[in-house]
C-alpha cells in the first residue's frame, strides 16, 4: 500500500461521484474509502456497488467505512473502523485472512500497536491540520509517522485536512498513503490534485 488514500465525501449524486472518483483513479489514486455518513441504506448500497464496479475495472481496492455486512455482501475488499483492538479482531474474524482491515489509530500510537497485534492490514493516524469535512481534534504530532514505521509492520496512512503541500513533510517521515477528501473531490481540477498527490509517492 502507498499513495493517494481517496476518502469519499457525503454527496448523493452518485453520478458526479463517480465521475470525481474516476478522474482520480486516472490520475494514480491508490486505494478507495467509501464513507457516507448521511446516505440512507438504499443510497449507500446504490454507490457503494457502483464505485465497487469503478475499483475493480481500475484494479484498485475499494473498502467501506464501517459497514460489515455492505463490504461482505458486495464482496468489496475490506472494511475501515475506528481502532480499537476488539474492533479490529472482530472484523478479521469476519471478514478472513484476505480483506483489508483499516483502523483509525488518531494520534495514539498504543492504539495503533493494539489494532496491528489485532489483525489490522495498515493504521491511520491524523488529524494533523484542520479538515474541511471531519470536525475533530487536531493534535497528532507529526513524530508519530516516523515512530510508527520504526516499531510497526503494517503500512501507516496521514489523514486529516491533507494538501499535497502539507502532506509531503509527513510522507518524508514515512507515510506511506495520504487520506484526502475534499483536496480531490471539491478540487477544480480532481485530476490534477490526485495527480499531485500521487506524485509525492
Amino acid at each position: 500500500m502507498k499513495g493517494l488514500y481517496l476518502v469519499t465525501p457525503d454527496w448523493t449524486d452518485t453520478g458526479r461521484l463517480l465521475d470525481v472518483t474516476q478522474q482520480a483513479l486516472d490520475a494514480g489514486a491508490a486505494l478507495v474509502q467509501y464513507r457516507n455518513k448521511t446516505a440512507n441504506e438504499a443510497l449507500r448500497q446504490e454507490q457503494a456497488a457502483a464505485l465497487l464496479a469503478l475499483c475493480r475495472r481500475r484494479n484498485t481496492p475499494l473498502v467501506i467505512n464501517d459497514h460489515v455486512a455492505l463490504c461482505l455482501q458486495l464482496d468489496a475488499d475490506g472494511v475501515h473502523v475506528g481502532g480499537t483492538d476488539e474492533g479490529v479482531a472482530a472484523l478479521r474474524a469476519a471478514l478472513g485472512p484476505d480483506r483489508i482491515v483499516g483502523a483509525s489509530c488518531y494520534g495514539r500510537f498504543e492504539l495503533a500497536q493494539a489494532a496491528q497485534d489485532a489483525g489490522a492490514s495498515y493504521v491511520a493516524f491524523g488529524g494533523f491540520y484542520p479538515s474541511k469535512v471531519k470536525v475533530y481534534e487536531v493534535s497528532t504530532p507529526p513524530d508519530i509517522v516516523a515512530r510508527a514505521k520504526a516499531a510497526l509492520r503494517v503500512p501507516v496512512v496521514a489523514i486529516g485536512g491533507m494538501t499535497a503541500e502539507n502532506a509531503r513533510p509527513l510522507v518524508g517521515l514515512g507515510a506511506d498513503m495520504v487520506a484526502a477528501i475534499s483536496s480531490v473531490y471539491l478540487a477544480d481540477e480532481p485530476y490534477a490534485a490526485a495527480r499531485e498527490f500521487a506524485g509525492l509517492f
